[in-house]
């Protein structure tokens, strides 16, 4: 699921109402395509002329780049909500999640049934899924080793720099076999594309199905020659 700015507008009021008494102002919501967080409290702080820092401009930021369930929407929100309940009354705590946010956080847990974290950084899978989804052609180098595993290595499409690392790492005692590929399977996307004399081990079924549509590209070490 992916949420909508309706949604999170009818979260809120839900949430507000529910859990800190209908004392929240309402604020600005933003859908973001950030992949390093699930959720935010944006805020701009002033100094007041008694020498005190004021916080004011919150909004609250929603990454709609992860595919999530519901309940994990709901938490992401309860949990900014905590940070903007914290910010709005100019409340003092130890640290971002102090003891403060934690007792609000373990209160809110244990009388609705929730399940909030210190923490909602994006999961190494959530990462995986979020990767760019946009078609692009790749050259994809795949690494045959005499102990039975599989590596892949996406190449700059750049002739001198994928028979470098054709040749050095064909020549390597530990390789059996390498291969080129031509894909623009999006899966391929993940990986970082260089000419390093480096390989991603992988299950060998699951580079071949991604390669399964893929043009074969021939090499003889001086040469690269496509074959459709």
């Amino acid at each position: 699921m992916k949420a909508t700015v309706e949604y999170i507008e009818k979260k809120f009021e839900e949430f507000n109402r529910q859990m800190f008494a209908g004392k929240l102002p309402k604020l600005p919501i933003e859908l973001s395509n950030a992949k390093t967080f699930l959720g935010q409290c944006a805020f701009k702080k002033r100094l007041t002329v008694f020498g005190k820092v004021k916080l004011y401009d919150f909004r609250m930021r929603i990454s709609t780049r992860f595919d999530l369930t519901e309940r994990e929407i709901e938490d992401t929100i309860i949990h900014e909500m905590i940070h903007y309940y914290i910010g709005v009354n100019n409340l003092k705590d130890t640290s971002a999640h102090g003891q403060l946010f934690r007792q609000m956080m373990n209160s809110i847990n244990e009388r609705y049934g929730r399940s909030l974290t210190i923490s909602h950084k994006v999961t190494k899978q959530q990462k995986e899924e979020a990767h760019d989804t946009r078609q692009r052609w790749h050259v994809v180098a795949v690494i045959d080793f005499k102990n039975g595993k599989t590596g892949i290595k996406v190449l700059p499409r750049i002739v001198q720099r994928i028979l470098n690392y054709y040749n050095k790492v064909g020549a390597v005692s530990e390789v059996a076999a390498i291969r080129l590929y031509m894909s623009n399977d999006i899966f391929f996307n993940r990986y970082p594309n260089s000419g390093a004399l480096t390989a991603t081990f992988v299950e060998r079924e699951t580079a071949m199905s991604h390669l399964a549509d893929a043009e074969k590209l021939q090499c003889d070490g001086k040469r690269i020659i496509r074959t459709k």
